[in-house]
């Protein structure tokens, strides 16, 4: 299973994950945040947020908020990754996973639904239902997309790929496109099983996505003025 996946991720970078880094406009470049009290912050999702194989201060949240306390934000970053959920399994737990008083959420899931080969209309509307509560309760929603294994084919690999930029077009939401941008099918920043990123892997994806995050808060600030 896992030589099948490897074997498909390869290809993605035929498909949009070149590599190169997903960044905000220089417009969107913000400011540094100063606050009296931390901004709460939850990073929602798979074995991929919770940090699988590594030491919980070198997982995807403590790295994501100890590099944006070094760019000036004053961010509580909360790791509520669960290695192994699908989406289905991430709703299932949405309402305890995410404390009171969460302000923002990145949401990362959908790995397991693509390595799996779940139907993609199941995976969509699982994030949709996750979008809609989240913002229920006051919470600002930005989306970390995935990309499908291309082992399932061009149709699958489609229908799943849409529904990040989709949701995120409708919702308004800040959208990461994909999660593993720079990472993924590079032996060098994987553990032994190819899918999981090394220390030095979650510090390239933190690098990567920190703009996207930036301009998140920038924006979540200047609504709550």
């Amino acid at each position: 299973m896992v030589a099948a996946v490897l074997a498909g991720l390869s290809l993605l970078t035929a498909l949009g994950a070149t590599g190169m880094p997903v960044r905000a406009s220089a417009e969107d470049s913000p400011p540094m945040i100063q606050s009296q009290k931390p901004i709460k912050l939850v990073a929602f999702g798979d074995s991929l947020t919770a940090g699988y194989g590594l030491q919980l201060t070198s997982a995807f949240p403590a790295r994501l908020e100890k590099a944006l306390r070094e760019k000036g934000y004053n961010v509580d970053v909360h790791n509520a990754g669960v290695s192994g959920d699908t989406v289905a399994d991430g709703l299932a737990r949405l309402d305890w996973s995410i404390p009171e008083g969460t302000e923002a959420a990145i949401v990362e899931l959908g790995a397991n639904d693509a390595l799996r080969g779940l139907d993609p209309k199941n995976t969509r509307a699982g994030l949709d239902e996750i979008v809609k509560r989240l913002r229920q309760r006051n919470i600002s929603v930005m989306l970390a997309g995935m990309y499908a294994p291309r082992n399932y084919g061009a149709d699958y690999a489609g229908d799943f790929d849409r529904i990040y930029p989709d949701l995120a077009k409708a919702y308004g939401l800040t959208l990461y496109p994909f999660f593993l941008d720079g990472v993924v099918t590079d032996p060098k920043l994987n553990q032994g099983d190819g899918l999981h990123p090394t220390a030095a892997g979650v510090d390239v994806i933190v690098a990567r996505i920190l703009p996207t995050v930036e301009a998140f808060l920038t924006k979540l600030t200047a609504a709550s003025r």
